[in-house]
């Protein structure tokens, strides 16, 4: 798949109280491992495999699941979803992820499109950068663009960068886009993502 648009931006647009409400709430629940993969507990993961992760993905999340927080976000989805003329069927969204980035932490290269209980896909992400670009440097979020003309063509987009955002801004992508998070360098880095679901592209 092509499209005009790989990605849809909004700067700004969740306000400082909500962004700081959401990571001291965030705050307030025991965080996990941020896991890849097939795995989704941290249970019976051996010490191997939690290294072979983290050689990946080192951060630490918490899954919420609250109706404010979707009211607040899921009319900047839809609004993406039109204006990049993307398009899609979307059924409703998984839990969203609290994620905390500290010093050296970072997620590498990857793309979001899994099959959720093999019934429904990931079709749209939505990142949002909930920390002020004060509070840490590092973090920036890249995307690799496929081509499918070429397959050696592989592009990045890296105009999006939480460090010269505003707190706020939110982020909406195809989930099949390969994206990262590059090693956060100083303080902590908070974002929340969502996973907009439908049934598979035909």
């Amino acid at each position: 798949m092509q499209f005009k648009n790989n990605y849809w931006y909004f700067e700004s647009v969740l306000s400082p109280r909500f962004c700081d409400d959401l990571i001291e709430y965030g705050n307030l629940h025991k965080k996990t491992l941020g896991l890849t993969g097939n795995f989704n507990s941290i249970k019976n993961i051996s010490n191997k495999q939690i290294k072979n992760i983290q050689k990946k993905r080192k951060s630490s999340l918490v899954w919420l699941d609250d109706a404010w927080i979707y009211k607040e976000i899921i009319p900047y989805i839809d609004t993406a979803n039109k204006n990049a003329e993307w398009n899609f069927d979307i059924e409703g969204a998984e839990a969203c992820q609290f994620t905390e980035y500290g010093v050296g932490e970072y997620y590498g290269w990857h793309y979001d499109m899994h099959t959720e209980h093999g019934k429904k896909i990931r079709k749209l992400s939505v990142t949002c950068n909930l920390s002020n670009p004060e509070d840490y440097e590092g973090g920036d979020l890249e995307f690799s663009i496929y081509n499918p003309d070429k397959k050696s063509n592989l592009f990045k987009c890296t105009q999006i960068k939480p460090r010269g955002s505003i707190v706020g801004s939110i982020v909406v992508f195809p989930s099949f886009v390969w994206h990262r998070v590059k090693p956060v360098t100083r303080g902590k880095r908070y974002s929340l993502v969502i996973w907009n679901q439908g049934d598979k592209f035909k």
